[in-house]
């Protein structure tokens, strides 16, 4: 976490506007708010549109399989040094059937041992966006080959949205929920 406290302080439940409790009403229906959505709250109109661009990148409609998606995320995560990024999205991969190995491997990318050629390209085509803002020519290839033409264009939508959800939560010090314990690897940053 690169800090340990926050410098925009998540919404508590008294006190919210009406339009902030409209906002968090379906959250609070399947449990509770994260504390990325209690800051988000700080600014209605940016957490709406925030909610309904992420919600595509998380949904059915995103063609990448959720397997696929969540090597993206995860890689993005690490990269920008999102802790609480990290910390989320674990189990959700786990949920979409990656194995600890994998989820250890993704932190070290595209060359340690065990990627299929399909993984090697996802993971490539984040470190490409994350360096450089842009899909080199030969990771496009490798996805080529794997990825139809919406999947591809849904790898490039998912690390942007992963990037700025990182930035977000990084520059907002937003803190991990109750009961998480931060990965060692993502200690001081």
């Amino acid at each position: 976490m690169r800090l340990t406290t926050p410098r925009i302080m998540p919404a508590a439940d008294n006190g919210l506007t009406v339009e902030q409790r409209e906002i968090v009403a379906p959250m609070q229906a399947r449990g509770s708010v994260l504390n990325i959505f209690r800051t988000l709250l700080n600014h209605p109109a940016a957490a709406k549109g925030f909610l309904g661009w992420g919600g595509y990148v998380l949904s059915r409609k995103n063609t990448l399989p959720p397997r696929e998606r969540e090597i993206v995320i995860l890689r993005t995560g690490f990269l920008c040094r999102s802790g609480y990024e990290w910390t989320q999205h674990v189990p959700i991969g786990k949920r979409a059937g990656l194995t600890d190995d994998e989820i250890a491997r993704i932190k070290l990318g595209a060359d340690a041992s065990g990627w299929s050629e399909a993984d090697r390209a996802l993971l490539r085509a984040a470190d490409d966006l994350h360096r450089d803002q842009f899909v080199s020519e030969g990771v496009w290839a490798a996805l080529s080959k794997h990825l139809s033409e919406q999947q591809r264009m849904d790898v490039v939508f998912t690390v942007g949205q992963y990037t700025q959800v990182s930035m977000i939560l990084n520059s907002f010090g937003v803190q991990l929920d109750p009961g998480q314990v931060l990965d060692p690897d993502l200690k001081g940053f």
